[in-house]
């Protein structure tokens, strides 16, 4: 056993006797069951149904509405900065946001892979697993849930696990809200939220707009944002209407070397100038959900959804100036019984997901960044998946042991018609998957728990990874006929606790996970360049272990401590690479180096002390800081970015009536103005990797709300 794995295994027996001795010790005999001790977290994703966190076998992180009612809304990596376990880089400080759990994510230079991505339940990923965080109103969440780990056994493309950004919509009376932010590098956001409710009926409507003129060079962005939900409460069903349209604005400064990087972080790449390189996005989305239980109990539900939506895209590169719309169509369906087996009780719950995306894409020329009239590529390309999914959880010791098993089959159906003089080629390409997984859950006491799981996941190719290369089998076929869905092998050991004491005058709230994972991936995707391509192809095995760690304490009141820490060591056992010169190809053997843009130390430690002046006033002040470790830049870990460390700090102020509400805050963050890469581009041709973090910034809100 080497040091790494050592140190690991001490530290998760040392924490695993501490975290279940000290709550133990606090309790009296008898008084177990204690209602002083308050469970009221609830999870749907991470089982399909509503369950409690305590009692499933999950790494589950809610971040809760009133951690979001102040502070920056810019992209989720304010929203999601501080949930332990996830590594987010944010390009050019907006909205396009690298998502990475346990090293899923990690391949994608363009938007998240490996993670699915929900709103209000209703998948805001691509079928093919490709998103772009857009069409989330940050400033009207009610809450964010994060399960981490391989949920392949439930939700299609969820290796790395699931997040859902949960909408405001239960509020208690009428209101009406006008928001506003402003800050450095021309930062301005405005809109409003619409609340109306009655006995019946709730509809929620927003709208926001936000511009940045960027702190890089050539890196402007404005956005019209609309969100709507409208929720209707018949006999014991549910109806509920949800749309959205956004409309946005991106220009591109790209990437530097590190010569270019050390010289002038902020300037842009030459050829993002050159080429203009943008993103012009308009989309919209429709969704019907049906929810109807089949009995007074509420044991037995069914859930129908249906949504589509359209997205059109204008983007410019150095090699073309493209314009594509795709087309999204899906469909969910859902059957939960809850009932007793042999006198435990169990619940069971099976659906089926369809999802099609599809659409015409043209590529022209990009003439210093203005549309060539030579069309230099046509084709239509699509994808079908249709997914059936079960999950059977059984109570086998009452209050106390759970074990869960739980499966999900998998068909995708690729396809690319390329136009050519003559005709369209047709390329087709099927994946066909079934993924196991068991778990169990024992509770040491009402509000302790330790979990652990095993199962297998599929990461399957998205659409744009297919591109065929120079090198397949069969040149011809506009898809790679070689490139098959990496395949992973998952092991997870956890404990887990919060405590909820308001009698207590020390120690008043207590929260507690830890989690070890052992991820063994076959056949990874990854990236490599040809001639200022990108392609992808099945060229490692990879081992990845890690350890999560995240804590949160109240220990007198007013005054919160969140301490979070993740160790990693993300390696390929094997890895035989083709580097492809000018001069030839060259064989390289990257067995041992390590997954780039995954840092093996990240901790993050916030203060926060929440006072209350009256019943009418109340505020906030908040210490942030975080510490990234260094990360290798490309699969033959050439380079290294350096390790870095930031501060954010924030203050806010509440003022609520009964008919009147305000917040304000104001904030800063990289206080100490440190320059760092925010992001890595990872094995880019021309060695330009690097893309700098946000400098020292500083913003402003104001929340002015009428209830009525």
């Amino acid at each position: 056993m080497n040091k790494f794995n050592q140190h690991h295994t001490l530290l998760f027996f040392i924490l695993f006797i501490i975290m279940a001795i000290v709550p133990l010790t606090g309790q009296e005999k008898g008084k177990a069951d204690s209602l002083q001790f308050i469970m009221d977290e609830f999870t749907i994703i991470g089982t399909r149904t509503t369950e409690k966190i305590i009692d499933i076998p999950y790494s589950v992180f809610r971040v809760d509405k009133k951690e979001l009612a102040f502070g920056r809304k810019v992209s989720a990596k304010d929203v999601l900065a501080d949930v332990p376990g996830l590594f987010l880089q944010s390009r050019y400080g907006n909205q396009d946001l690298r998502i990475s759990i346990r090293g899923f994510g990690t391949r994608s230079n363009s938007g998240i892979r490996g993670v699915r991505i929900l709103q209000d339940g209703i998948p805001e990923s691509e079928p093919d697993g490709e998103t772009v965080i857009d069409a989330v109103d940050l400033n009207s969440l009610g809450g964010v849930e994060v399960v981490k780990g391989n949920l392949s056994s439930l939700y299609a493309n969820a290796a790395g696990g699931v997040i859902n950004f949960v909408s405001d919509l239960y509020f208690p009376s009428n209101y009406v809200t006008l928001q506003n932010q402003v800050g450095k590098y021309g930062y301005r956001q405005n809109g409003f939220r619409l609340g109306l409710k009655n006995n019946d009926n709730r509809l929620l409507l927003t709208y926001n707009y936000r511009n940045l003129d960027g702190y890089r060079e050539h890196s402007t962005e404005n956005r019209h944002l609309v969100n709507a939900i409208y929720e209707m409460y018949l006999p014991k069903a549910t109806l509920t209407i949800l749309g959205n349209f956004v409309e946005g604005k991106l220009t591109l400064p790209g990437s530097l070397t590190r010569a270019e990087f050390e010289s002038d972080p902020f300037q842009a790449n030459q050829f993002a100038e050159q080429y203009n390189f943008k993103r012009n996005t308009k989309k919209g989305r429709l969704a019907v959900r049906y929810k109807l239980g089949l009995d007074n109990a509420n044991n037995n539900e069914i859930e129908i959804t249906g949504y589509g939506s359209v997205k059109e895209l204008e983007m410019a590169n150095s090699q073309f100036y493209t314009y594509s719309t795709r087309y999204s169509l899906g469909s969910l369906i859902r059957y939960t019984n809850k009932s007793e087996i042999f006198n435990r009780s169990n619940i069971i719950t099976c659906g089926m997901e369809y999802a099609y995306q599809g659409g015409p894409i043209t590529e022209f020329q990009n003439i210093y960044g203005q549309r060539g009239t030579s069309v230099e590529g046509e084709y239509v390309s699509s994808l079908g998946n249709l997914g059936f999914y079960f999950l059977n959880h059984i109570n086998i010791i009452p209050e106390k042991f759970d074990f869960f098993l739980s499966g999900r089959y998998d068909r995708n159906v690729f396809n690319r018609d390329v136009f050519n003089p003559y005709r369209y080629t047709d390329s087709t390409i099927k994946f066909e998957k079934f993924v196991p997984k068991i778990a169990f859950n024992y509770k040491l006491t009402p509000v302790i728990a330790i979990y652990t799981s095993y199962g297998i996941g599929y990461d399957f190719p998205a659409l744009s990874e297919l591109a065929n290369t120079p090198f397949s089998s069969n040149i011809k076929y506009s898809m790679n006929p070689d490139l098959v869905p990496q395949k992973s092998s998952n092991f997870e050991l956890g404990i887990k606790s919060k405590v909820v004491d308001k009698q207590r005058e020390f120690m008043r709230k207590l929260s507690v996970e830890l989690t070890y994972f052992n991820y063994l991936i076959d056949q990874e995707i990854v990236p490599f360049a040809f001639n200022q391509n990108i392609y992808y192809r099945n060229a490692a095995k990879t081992n990845r272990t890690g350890l999560e760690f995240g804590f949160m304490s109240e220990p007198v009141e007013g005054i919160e401590l969140v301490i979070n820490y993740t160790i990693t060591k993300f390696t390929y056992d094997t890895y035989k690479a083709e580097i492809y010169t000018p001069s030839g190809t060259v064989s390289e053997d990257y067995a041992g180096k390590y997954v780039p843009s995954v840092p093996t130390n990240i901790l993050n430690f916030i203060l926060n002390y929440e006072f209350e002046v009256s019943e009418e006033f109340s505020g906030l002040l908040q210490w942030d800081c975080d510490y990234i470790a260094a990360m290798y830049v490309d699969d033959r870990n050439s380079e290294k970015t350096n390790p870095y460390f930031y501060g954010n700090v924030m203050c806010g102020i509440n003022y609520a009536t009964e008919r009147y509400g305000l917040i304000f805050y104001a904030g800063a963050g990289n206080i100490f103005d440190k320059r760092y890469s925010g992001f890595v581009n990872i094995n880019e041709a021309n060695k330009m990797f690097y893309e700098t973090g946000e400098p020292s910034t500083f913003y402003s809100g104001l929340n002015l709300t009428y209830k009525f």
